[in-house]
């Protein structure tokens, strides 16, 4: 699977670490930064967390 973000659509909110903090998280720049190890069993989660982005910035595929 494959998770990404659009850099230029993303406004760092946290709705996603909220939803899925084993996968998505904020660095100290608040800039989101994904785990997709372990996306695979977070799939719901991480679903859940795109469709959820305010900005539409998040995708996954496959």
């Amino acid at each position: 699977m494959e998770i990404g973000v659009d850099r230029d659509l993303c406004e760092a909110n946290a709705v996603c670490v909220g939803l899925a903090p084993e996968v998505f998280d904020l660095d100290d720049d608040e800039e989101l930064v994904i785990d997709a190890s372990h996306a695979e069993a977070e799939v719901e989660r991480v679903s859940a967390a795109v469709h959820a982005c305010p900005k539409n910035a998040l995708f996954m595929r496959g």
